[in-house]
């Protein structure tokens, strides 16, 4: 199996954390989220040991929710320990719905509006990732107009190419977010929020991008960080107390992907910065890291019942499920790659190429193609498709008028509905 919280039982089925999948579609129907609950908590207290111990015992993880948000990912960061960071008020208000402290949230984003600053410092947000100087004079404002001094990161850009695809490649100088520090603008936004009332600035956050399967580019990305430091400190008597790497370890989304060992990365990456500001007489900052994907996508498995088969001799097969880029729209965003099986036929070889089709009146609306099942699939077999935990509910949306599928959380083998399937009443609940 490609993760090891998958297996097969005695009867054929794919199981996840123990459950039986076949058991569970036919419980709560189909499409369907599962989420193994124990493997995100693993996940979760790994970066939090290790990060504690290769980078410091201030350093701790952040929950990147971007990629997965509802209620109940709060709940288990909260009781793990991590902090989150948001990237919009409506994952804001979740997390707080979800009782979790405002203080330990970081708010990112290239263009929050004057109502999402209210909100936020409203509600007693922890800290800003500011990103532009718009923004900083914004929260600068309403700051000094509360009577507080409003911690913020500045979100910078490295100009590191971490080697993966475009599409997920935020930490080029050619980018929509932060002040590049090639530029100059990194120097010029610092020098004015070092001086800005209502503002504490704590330190500097970058993000390189995502699919990262070696430490060397987030070594390469403290390098230029840290020298943007150093400079700041000999040239302004500015030292930063906090230094945050961002996101983007990488997943095994298929047989060909490579392992990442999550421990072994963050000890290279907390030996080379430990090394870094040996050499220059720097303490070593509180450093923070955005695991999202690397924390829930391989918990995260979808089940879906096929609808129809169809050959069109000569060129390929097709097998249509009741689901498609409604609640999984990364094949057609990105050519984002999966593994799929039979979820009632699990324990059979997958050997028959077949493009897997979603339910949309969209050309595009695929889960992936040449994606290998086992001889003869058939009308009510249950496909599943595997690492979903990320990008999947959290990018879904009513396409086609088609109604979100629920989220089932596993957990010591047992399951629990986290968020209800969406009915044709939620999509007209906004309607006059």
């Amino acid at each position: 199996m490609l993760h090891d919280n998958l297996s097969v039982n005695a009867a054929g089925h794919l199981t996840v954390n123990g459950a039986d999948t076949v058991e569970l579609a036919e419980k709560y129907g189909t499409p369907l989220y599962l989420l193994d609950e124990d493997r995100v908590r693993a996940k979760c207290r790994t970066y939090l040991r290790a990060m504690k111990e290769y980078f410091g015992p201030e350093s701790h993880p952040l929950y990147a929710s971007k990629a997965l948000s509802f209620k109940g990912i709060y709940k288990i960061a909260s009781e793990e320990g991590m902090s989150v960071d948001v990237v919009s008020p409506g994952e804001l208000y979740i997390a707080l719905a979800a009782g979790f402290d405002a203080g330990n949230i970081y708010f990112h984003g290239n263009a929050k509006t004057m109502d999402d600053i209210r909100f936020a410092i409203d509600s007693g947000l922890g800290y800003f990732v500011c990103d532009n100087e718009t923004e900083l004079r914004r929260i600068s404002d309403y700051a000094v107009e509360k009577g507080i001094r409003q911690k913020i990161l500045l979100r910078l850009t490295p100009g590191i190419d971490p080697h993966t695809f475009d599409a997920v490649n935020t930490g080029k100088v050619d980018s929509k977010f932060g002040s590049a520090i090639t530029t100059g603008q990194a120097e010029a936004i610092t020098k004015l929020a070092m001086d800005m009332p209502g503002i504490e600035l704590r330190g500097f956050h970058c993000h390189i991008g995502s699919q990262i399967f070696d430490e060397k580019p987030f070594c390469d990305a403290a390098d230029l960080m840290m020298t943007f430091l150093v400079m700041l400190r000999d040239k302004y008597g500015f030292t930063a107390s906090t230094l945050n790497l961002g996101g983007g370890i990488g997943v095994r989304y298929t047989e060909a992907d490579p392992y990442i060992d999550i421990d072994s990365t963050l000890k290279l990456i907390g030996a080379h910065l430990h090394k870094i500001c040996d050499e220059n007489n720097f303490p070593m900052p509180q450093v923070l890291m955005e695991p999202g994907r690397s924390l829930v996508a391989d918990a995260g498995v979808t089940i879906y019942t096929i609808q129809n088969i169809k050959n069109i001799p000569g060129f390929k097969s097709y097998t249509a499920i009741d689901g498609g880029m409604p609640d999984n729209p990364r094949y057609a965003l990105y050519g984002s790659r999966y593994t799929v099986l039979l979820a009632n036929r699990a324990d059979e070889a997958a050997e028959v190429p077949f493009t897997v089709a979603g339910r949309c009146c969209e050309s595009g609306d695929l889960i992936g193609e040449n994606m290998l099942l086992p001889k003869d699939p058939k009308v009510g077999d249950y496909l599943a498709v595997l690492v979903t935990g990320a990008y999947n509910y959290a990018m879904a949306s009513n396409y086609n008028c088609i109604p979100r599928p629920p989220i089932v959380m596993i957990a010591d083998g047992k399951d629990t509905l986290a968020v209800r399937r969406e009915t044709y009443a939620d999509l007209m609940g906004c309607h006059n």
